[in-house]
């Protein structure tokens, strides 16, 4: 009976010690490998991300220019503020005779609330009926385009008119037709004023020289 016990122990004995082995590091490492890769992709997608770092720009390149300011650079400047029709009152001076020409200052009284620029010539024609039609040519310009003048509010300036007689002319070549008064147009205007002045104008266009003459704006009311 106690060689069978011993037996019996030593099968036992023999059967824990391979259940130990099943159990050994060995085994344990087999399993840490199999799993060592899906929790190093695991852990690799939980990484936060670094930002991208985006390259510091080059010194040698100047800022853009704001395309506002830039088209404001490229505007002409501005003209001044000339004259028009609607702030000048056109009249006429007293007349001077002279042999074969009657000269007249041709008056801009500045009635506007601010100053304003005249400079050159005024475009001058005689014009008749009721439709104030244009009679004959217009006056031509006598001597050179004087400088540009400031006209404060209420100050005169003025244009010498010259109006040739026109009975000196040839009929024929003259065409003598009677007129009501004057066209005006201020320099760079493109509004007239009307200035009566009743007398005759030749209707001809084609006539030698002009039975008008204008010379360029100067200060003051003129006047001989």
């Amino acid at each position: 009976m106690k060689r069978t016990s011993t037996a019996h122990v030593l099968l036992a004995t023999a059967g824990l010690a391979l259940a130990l082995a099943g159990c050994s590091p060995e085994g344990g490492d087999e399993q840490a490998q199999n799993t060592s890769p899906s929790s190093a992709t695991s852990t690799a997608s939980q990484a936060p991300s670094s930002p991208k770092s985006e390259p510091p720009p080059s010194s040698s390149e100047a800022p853009a220019e704001p395309a506002q300011s830039r088209a404001e650079a490229e505007q002409p400047p501005p003209d001044p503020t000339y004259c028009t029709s609607g702030n000048l009152e056109v009249t006429l001076g007293q007349e001077e005779g002279a042999a074969g020409t009657v000269y007249r200052p041709l008056q801009f009284t500045n009635v506007g609330d601010v100053p304003c620029v005249l400079q050159g010539f005024p475009e001058v024609a005689y014009v008749a009926g009721d439709d104030g039609h244009q009679v004959g040519k217009s006056a031509e310009h006598n001597g050179e385009e004087g400088p540009a003048l400031t006209l404060q509010p209420g100050e005169v300036a003025h244009s010498n008119v010259g109006f040739t007689q026109v009975l000196n002319y040839d009929e024929s070549m003259c065409g003598p037709t009677e007129v009501r008064g004057l066209r005006v147009y201020p320099p760079k205007e493109s509004a007239s004023k009307y200035v009566e002045a009743p007398g005759l104008g030749c209707s001809r266009t084609d006539i030698t020289g002009s039975h008008l003459s204008v010379t360029s704006i100067e200060k003051g009311p003129g006047g001989y």
